[in-house]
């Protein structure tokens, strides 16, 4: 209802507003044109009524003539559509009934233009249900006095009054005139809504078209980040390879100590620069929604000792006392979950917390809050005496590049992607991490997991004596005299690869693209190929499946080790559809390199 109506209002425009509906309105119209129709049709009647001297429809027209202008008078105060519909149903059900049975004491058409109008009224003013109810209250008394009239002639012993013609032709008149303005007006009404409906609907085709155009958009510029990340990774990778690679060869020359100062920072630095490249990634690859989980059986204990023991190194050097403990019930067990995830949030977590640390110690507990059935519901806890978080900071943390303070930033590093990492890959696992902090007194970050356990029993068994690349002396290493074929077109990396394998006992060839590899592959005998992925002429995945779709069994089964800077998501599901057998990402540390080796050929003894 708009503002403007006051008491003495009179227009129909200062009761309709734009927020009400078309029905609504239609409903508005209806009784405000419908009263001024039904006092006009009074007004017209009232004059030969007096002149006749017909008391009864004298009364009548006077009493149907205040009430009307009391409702309108209402209405146009307070538009309450449904209390005046129920008022002027009321009203001409008692006039339909007294007419009925007192005043004439029988059905003429005007009685049943009546009904039909009180019919049409109600449904389209209140509804079915209302509807029902007043043309039912219209209907089974007159059909009652039918049946009743056809035994007697009359109702009543007064004698019935009787419509002249002049009444009976402007009743009829406004009747017909009531009747076609409820229908046509109602029809107006759903034709408009119908419309309105329709502009809806072809709006919003229009909005999700719009919308689908907006989706191509964002995904084409989601695919140019992520194409431009995976580009600029491997431009970066490839120097940062040659770095970290010639690095390590440097350091197994055996260095004076000051060269082997200058050597240590230099890797310490290039490491730094590889794992900001890494966190930008795999956020991300969290971001766009590219994480897949895999379901695989692995020892738990043996998986934490795997990420504290370098980590225990990095305390000890800072003079940090560090302790692990791993409930014994995972000894003896297998769980069933992603380890590499699981490593990538314990590692993040774990070295937040030696890096934060200044004094004191960092404790890693991993215990079995519940044991189930199939299940067991696994607590890590990740605990220092470190700076500790503020309380305002404490959700602040969990933000991507953000860190508890700028001079957290400047004293001790890091990009802040590290806990945004921790907290995107736990949520993805419907997994919360909490965390208890005290400013000074450090903090401790833990989330409970629920992990299937794998019906299979760990046989303990003395540990196999496992490669190391230590001193890299010749007589130690048990690949030396295999026959390798790399594929690599980055010069840096050639030389780089030559000095590493020369240390193993190893002279690889070289093919400077996949068609030369092909090419000296099918007249060599090569026991594995290293084979970079990018590579002019023919790239890494073309040339391993022709390799793979040779006559020779043996040669189209030779092993091959992927050697790549790439950071393109799919780069695992793409190296092992392509029959590459592993994949070592560029920087490779030589030790993970050897074990891939190792694994795929059989040793020859020097």
């Amino acid at each position: 209802m708009s503002n403007r109506v006051g008491f003495f209002n009179l227009s129909i425009n200062n009761i309709l507003s734009d927020d009400l509906s078309i029905i609504d309105q239609a409903r508005i119209r209806l009784v405000y044109y419908g009263l001024l129709l039904a006092m006009m049709g009074i007004l017209v009647i009232l004059p030969n009524a007096f002149t006749q001297h017909d008391d009864i429809q004298l009364v009548s027209a006077y009493f149907l003539l205040g009430a009307f202008a009391i409702l309108f008078k209402y209405f146009t105060y307070k538009p309450d559509f449904v209390f005046v519909s129920h008022a002027l149903l009321i009203i001409g059900t008692f006039f339909e009934l007294f007419s009925v049975f007192v005043t004439f004491q029988s059905i003429n058409i005007i009685i049943i233009q009546l009904i039909i109008l009180i019919i049409l009224f109600t449904f389209y003013m209140l509804g079915t249900k209302w509807g029902t109810i007043y043309s039912l209250a219209n209907l089974l008394p007159v059909l009652g006095y039918l049946i009743y009239s056809d035994f007697n002639n009359t109702l009543l012993s007064i004698k019935p009054e009787k419509i002249d013609g002049y009444t009976m032709i402007v009743g009829l008149f406004f009747n017909f005139i009531l009747i076609m303005f409820i229908q046509g007006h109602f029809y107006a009404a759903f034709v408009k809504n119908i419309k309105e409906l329709k502009d809806l609907a072809d709006s919003e085709k229009q909005l999700n078209e719009k919308l689908e155009v907006a989706m191509v958009k964002s995904e084409k510029s989601s695919q140019v980040q992520s194409d431009f990340l995976s580009t600029m990774s491997h431009e970066i990778r490839t120097p940062l390879n040659a770095v970290i690679g010639m690095s390590n060869l440097l350091m197994m020359e055996s260095p004076r100590p000051d060269q082997k100062e200058n050597l240590e920072i230099l890797r310490f630095s290039a490491g730094n620069l590889l794992t900001l490249i890494n966190d930008v990634l795999d956020f991300n690859k969290i971001e766009s929604g590219k994480i897949a989980f895999e379901n695989i059986k692995f020892n738990l204990s043996e998986l934490m000792n795997n990420i504290c023991g370098g980590q225990m190194m990095k305390a000890s050097e800072k003079g940090l006392n560090f302790q692990l403990h791993v409930d014994d019930f995972f000894k003896s067990r297998y769980v069933i979950g992603d380890p590499t995830r699981l490593s990538q949030i314990l590692f993040n977590l774990v070295s937040n917390a030696i890096k934060f640390t200044t004094k004191g110690g960092v404790k890693v507990n991993v215990t079995c809050a519940q044991d189930r059935l199939n299940e067991v519901v696994v607590r890590f806890s990740i605990k220092d005496t470190g700076i500790g978080i503020s309380d305002e900071k404490v959700n602040a943390i969990f933000e991507p590049f953000t860190q508890e303070s700028i001079t957290t930033t400047r004293q001790f590093g890091g990009t802040g992607l590290g806990l945004a990492i921790v907290k995107r890959l736990l949520e993805l696992q419907g997994v919360n991490i909490s965390l208890v902090s005290e400013v000074g007194a450090g903090s401790e970050f833990y989330f409970l997991m629920t992990l299937p356990v794998s019906s299979e029993v760990i046989v303990t068994e003395e540990p196999a004596a496992r490669v190391l690349v230590t001193n890299m002396d010749r007589s130690d290493y048990r690949l030396a005299n295999i026959q390798v074929l790399i594929a690599e077109d980055n010069p840096v990396n050639v030389m780089l690869m030559k000095k590493l394998f020369s240390k193993w006992g190893i002279t690889p060839v070289i093919a400077e693209n996949g068609e030369r590899a092909i090419e000296l592959f099918q007249y060599g005998n090569f026991d594995i190929i290293l084979m970079d992925l990018q590579m002019p002429v023919m790239d890494g995945f073309q040339a391993s499946k022709i390799i793979r779709k040779m006559p020779d069994p043996r040669k189209a089964n030779v092993p091959i080790i992927a050697l790549t800077a790439s950071a393109l998501f799919d780069i695992k599901d793409r190296v092992y559809e392509a029959g590459i057998n592993d994949y070592v990402s560029k920087p490779f540390k030589p030790n993970e390199l050897v074990e891939k080796m190792m694994t795929l050929v059989t040793p020859q003894e020097a």
